[in-house]
């Protein structure tokens, strides 16, 4: 780490499964924070039902991290996603679009085979921007 980045590890998430950071933040002129995947699993290690409560389990978890840099959802400006069946399609878009408040940002969703753990239905990392 240089003066420039600060890893985000906030003590109300679940600590990371590896050696990584929930989120990066740097300060340039702009800050900016690239969060890690984020699954459907709270801080206690409980795995969300379905991939509606997965979704917002994971909205909630890069809401955390961006709060950690003094950010929230409206400094989103790209998210990626992984879901593990094309019928996530639908329910994911809607939980992101209200998450978003239906705010446009640039967004790649993929189908993937799987995760660590064959519970797990998405993925979601974030990138966002504070001027």
């Amino acid at each position: 780490m240089t003066d420039l980045t600060q890893a985000l590890l906030p003590s109300d998430l679940r600590a990371p499964f590896g050696n990584y950071a929930h989120g990066m933040l740097l300060h340039c002129p702009q800050r900016i924070v690239f969060t890690s995947g984020q699954l459907g699993i709270s801080k206690d290690g409980a795995i969300a039902p379905d991939i509606t409560a997965q979704t917002q389990m994971c909205f909630h978890n890069i809401e955390r991290i961006l709060a950690a840099a003094d950010m929230t959802a409206a400094n989103i400006v790209h998210l990626r996603a992984f879901v593990t069946q094309r019928e996530f399609f639908a329910p994911y878009m809607r939980v992101r679009d209200d998450f978003l408040h239906n705010r446009q940002v640039a967004s790649t969703l993929l189908i993937v085979n799987g995760f660590t753990l064959p519970e797990f239905l998405v993925e979601i990392e974030a990138t966002a921007v504070s001027l």
